[in-house]
């Protein structure tokens, strides 16, 4: 995987032909927290919704088999500085993902519950392309709560993983990968 950030001049940049948006953490966790504030628990859907949005686009682009489009995404997601990925679980039917520094995590600061939704909406999409179906991913630890580490895993085929819907706005759907 190749890290080289590529400038086109007219205020453009890629990497390996796909444009990306170099934003602080801190401009997306303000964004996060303004949410919460309105929206409560929904507010992480929403969140998980733009991940696997990106997600879905980065995974359809992945060459090689299970292991290979796994490794590439998760080399990716280091060479963007969402944090230092790896894989500890990839099976048929389970994914299990670990970030170290995640910036989401780091530039929220202390948190009762885990932070990460826009990462755990990108390794949705990636579970979804590479178990099939549509798994949800849960995160079950973040370092805002205090953990090592962030960790992320798949949890069955449909909506586990998501908080029973309370009222308010209706739960935003999951975008098809």
């Amino acid at each position: 995987m190749t890290s080289h950030v590529e400038d086109d001049g007219r205020g453009a940049l890629s990497i390996s032909g796909a444009r990306f948006l170099l934003i602080r953490p801190e401009t997306l966790v303000a964004l996060q927290k303004a949410l919460e504030a309105s929206l409560g628990w929904e507010a992480a859907e929403y969140l998980a919704t733009g991940g696997r949005a990106g997600g879905a686009r980065a995974t359809a682009s992945l060459p090689g088999d299970r292991e290979a489009r796994v490794q590439r995404l998760v080399e990716t997601g280091a060479a963007l500085g969402w944090g230092r990925f790896a894989v500890e679980t990839l099976s048929a039917e389970r994914l299990v993902i670990t970030v170290e520094r995640s910036p989401f995590a780091e530039a929220y600061g202390p948190s009762a519950t885990p932070v990460c939704h826009i990462t755990r909406g990108v390794l949705e999409s990636l579970a979804a392309a590479t178990l099939g179906g549509t798994p949800r991913m849960v995160e079950t630890a973040c370092a805002a709560i205090g953990d090592p580490r962030c960790r992320f895993e798949s949890s069955g085929m449909g909506g586990a993983g998501r908080p029973p819907h309370t009222g308010g706005s209706p739960p935003v759907p999951p975008i098809p990968v």
